[in-house]
């Protein structure tokens, strides 16, 4: 049985008057991928706020490799292992691609050679283009160095927001290999996503959010099997 790197326990967090999450309760198994799926507004992504520390928990407790982090700020809990890629992918478009990796390494002189390797590896484009402005890069390249930005300082989980949304197929595919290439080398992925395709492919487990609270969860090779929730699931929006 798989350990869980990750554990919430009736989490409740609200943004000024509005109550998003409402008794949040999820355990991620480590070194495994787990698809987070729900509507716009459903609370995926105040989830992902809420375990990096961006928000803070009103009530419910947040436990990361067996250690609380609900009461910390951001910065403290990145430094506890945890990398976030945000949806709107946070690459600095002036910057060249190593400068955007040098950056991510924070008060390091530069990133880890042998780590780098790793990312290149990973994200083989991304070599070849380590002079360039992150500005002239595809969506496809974007989505891969703001991926790499999280990886730069070693990770033990990294949170990633609709990575998939708006790549072209082939793009996709070469993400679900890297991320699959990713959970074999031992990193724990909680992903939110709602191209079930890509989910089914790269996920081992999954949770369904709605209206800030989890209504399904298990299995992806369960979710593969049932088609009435598959169908509920395939009218997601954005």
């Amino acid at each position: 049985m798989l350990d869980n790197i990750l554990s919430l326990a009736g989490v409740h967090t609200h943004i000024g008057p509005y109550h998003i999450l409402q008794g949040i309760d999820m355990e991620i198994p480590e070194g495994e991928i787990t698809v987070l799926l729900g509507r716009n507004g459903a609370g995926k992504t105040t989830t992902a706020q809420t375990i990096l520390g961006l928000l803070h928990p009103s009530a419910g407790t947040i436990f990361f490799d067996g250690k609380p982090i609900h009461q910390l700020d951001a910065p403290q809990v990145v430094r506890r292992g945890i990398g976030y890629v945000p949806e709107q992918m946070n690459v600095f478009l002036d910057l060249t691609v190593m400068e955007n990796l040098i950056l991510a390494a924070y008060d390091r002189p530069r990133p880890d050679e042998e780590h780098l390797q790793t990312i290149y590896q990973l994200f083989p484009p991304l070599e070849k283009m380590l002079q360039k402005r992150a500005g002239v890069l595809s969506g496809g390249q974007k989505q891969m160095l703001s991926i790499a930005r999280a990886m730069v300082l070693p990770r033990r989980m990294i949170i990633i927001d609709e990575p998939a949304k708006g790549l072209a197929p082939s793009i996709v595919n070469s993400l679900a290999s890297s991320l699959e290439t990713m959970r074999e080398a031992g990193t724990t992925v909680l992903l939110i996503e709602q191209n079930l395709p890509f989910a089914s492919r790269v996920g081992q487990h999954f949770y369904v959010l709605e209206d800030g609270m989890v209504v399904h969860n298990g299995l992806i090779e369960q979710l593969n099997k049932d088609l009435e929730l598959q169908n509920r699931l395939l009218g997601l929006e954005g």
